[in-house]
């Protein structure tokens, strides 16, 4: 049964109220925009979604659902050399699997010509000029943080021959850098954005959509305000780096003949330790082969994370827990894996697999003896039911369930000592059979038969419960260890000189080969979701399961209170 079901419409993110609801309600209660409150999220199409447009997306589409108003998806296309269809197509399946559905979609494209007749309409009222320097004497020009700018020489063009050559731009006569549109703003603004910014530019480059009918493209600070005017978008939320773009984007609004003002409001970025959410970082990891893809389980894209078993339900939880704040900060990835397990918990499957095997013999069990246990598939859901244990007299537990010489506190198997077995027999370590170099090998054990489901006859206490699985039966499956792609909390500070790879976790992938399994996992289907008991949560692969012979995924560990135990031993 899935569990990436929809959010509600209804109140579902109001649990966590933030400064924007402040906002939309003075705007709402001031009669702004005839009390309609309309969102969109405007990804660029040149790469794949990750945690950070999560978190957008929640924001947008919540608000909107909040207030009864409407949510577009837009995509901001207007760098054609870095954009292609397959983006388009995997943004669109990212935001439908968190659970949202948009209700316009539209594309900067669409308003190439409106954009266009803008920009021809601030050259004509003076506003504008078509420039003749290069990208670099640009940003020269621009001048730095504390100095002012200087003047183009080509910022007195008169507007008439400003106007011809834009339309020449348009039509092809020059080449690709040799000339752009910029906005006449003020060059010794302590802004940098309005010192003269450029508009439009010219670039050959096929367009997804429009193909070759285009060779001029607006840039995003003009194109992004005037199609949220174009849409009848009431609130564009953005994140805070855009905050120093907000006097641009109102500057627009200001000399444009928009039809509709709409008003940008910014809010903190997601900041995750341990992981890097720059979209050039992540594809630096994709080219030089870092990672096996934009799918890889170990990457923040949306993508990586639902192939290693995140789940869009736990995503939303996440969001609307750390909330929405005004300033930059940092959460702890604990916080994202907790509700990542606190969603699995209750609505993944149960099952036993050993990922480290050692035999067990139970020598006073019947050679050819076999008997089926009930065991329950999640006691977090009664719905859910149960399945069929096999139990024989070999079995494999984990390696790391038994010690030659146990500590103090040691409640699994050990020479002499008694364990239950998970939904079983009591069992008692009688003999330990050893490889050549010592290593154990093969615990002979007894079982009490009086035992079942950890009841004993004398009434005994047992602390100690291990998992098992029945050698006869068991099927063999690879088990993919996932943990931290970066070994720091934070892998973007390194010393001058140093690259950020360095910061890499070495051991973020462990591939198990010699899993031993209960049978019913050979059929579990591409993306089911198991908590392995005692072992941690995992999700057959979405990729490189088959059927009849699944590859498994840690999706997150299980809190492992004896591992503490043992660090502060």
């Amino acid at each position: 049964m899935s569990h990436d079901t929809p959010p509600s419409t209804g109140t579902e993110s109001t649990r966590h109220r933030h400064f924007i609801h402040d906002e939309i309600d003075a705007d709402l209660a001031a009669g702004k925009h005839q009390g309609r409150v309309r969102t969109r999220f405007p990804p660029e199409p040149n790469g794949y979604l990750h945690l950070g447009h999560a978190k957008a997306i929640c924001v947008d589409f919540g608000l909107a659902a909040e207030y009864g108003g409407q949510c577009n998806l837009r995509f901001d296309d207007t760098n054609p050399s870095k954009e292609e269809q397959e983006y388009v197509d995997a943004i669109q399946d990212d935001v439908r699997w968190l659970g949202f559905e948009w209700d316009g979609l539209f594309y900067a494209s669409d308003f190439f010509e409106e954009l266009y007749g803008y920009g021809e309409h601030l050259i004509r009222t003076g506003h504008a000029y078509v420039c003749d320097l290069t990208p670099d004497e640009v940003a020269a020009y621009r001048g730095r943080l504390d100095a002012p700018g200087r003047e183009s020489p080509y910022r007195q063009r008169s507007p008439a021959e400003s106007l011809d050559l834009f339309r020449r731009m348009r039509a092809g006569e020059f080449q690709d850098g040799a000339r752009t549109l910029r906005a006449k703003i003020d060059m010794s603004s302590p802004n940098p954005n309005l010192r003269d910014p450029v508009l439009y530019r010219i670039l050959r480059a096929h367009h997804h959509r429009t193909g070759d009918a285009w060779c001029i493209y607006p840039m995003y600070d003009f194109a992004h305000g005037q199609c949220d005017a174009l849409e009848g978008i009431t609130h564009s939320i953005c994140t805070l780096e855009f905050e120093i773009h907000r006097p641009l984007y109102e500057w627009f609004l200001d000399h444009l003949p928009v039809p509709h003002r709409p008003r940008q409001i910014e809010f903190a970025r997601l900041n995750v330790t341990y992981t890097v959410l720059s979209k050039r970082k992540l594809l630096e990891l994709v080219k030089t082969q870092v990672v096996e893809g934009w799918d890889d389980p170990r990457m923040p894209t949306l993508r990586g994370m639902r192939r290693r078993g995140y789940t869009a339900a736990a995503l939303r939880a996440f969001c609307d827990q750390i909330g929405v704040a005004r300033f930059n900060s940092t959460v702890d990835k604990l916080v994202l894996e907790n509700a990542v397990r606190d969603d699995l918990n209750k609505s993944a499957a149960r099952a036993l697999a050993v990922l480290r095997p050692l035999k067990v013999v139970i020598e006073n069990y019947p050679a050819d003896g076999l008997e089926w246990i009930d065991a329950v598939n999640n006691p977090e859901d009664p719905a859910s039911g149960t399945r069929r244990l096999p139990f024989g007299r070999e079995l494999w537990i984990e390696h790391d369930d038994y010690k030659d010489d146990a500590p103090k506190g040691w409640f699994r198997l050990s020479p002499g000592k008694e364990v239950r077995l998970r939904y079983a027999y009591c069992i008692t370590c009688k003999e330990v059979r050893r490889d050549a170099s010592g290593a154990p090998i093969e615990l002979v054990c007894t079982y009490d038969p009086q035992s079942a489901h950890g009841k004993t006859s004398d009434g005994r206490k047992v602390k100690g419960i291990i998992h098992w699985v029945a050698a006869s039966h068991a099927i063999e499956a690879p088990v993919r260890l996932y943990d931290h792609l970066f070994a720091a909390e934070f892998p973007e500070d390194v010393a001058e000189g140093v690259d950020w790879k360095a910061n890499l976790n070495p051991k973020s992938l462990e591939v198990v080969a010699g899993a031993k399994l209960e049978p019913a996992l050979r059929d579990a289907r591409p993306g089911q979701h198991f908590q392995f008991e005692r072992v941690g949560y995992f999700v057959a692969d979405t990729r490189d399961s088959r059927p009849g012979a699944p590859v498994f995924n840690r999706t997150v560990t299980l809190k492992d209170t004896w591992a503490k135990l043992e660090k502060r031993a």
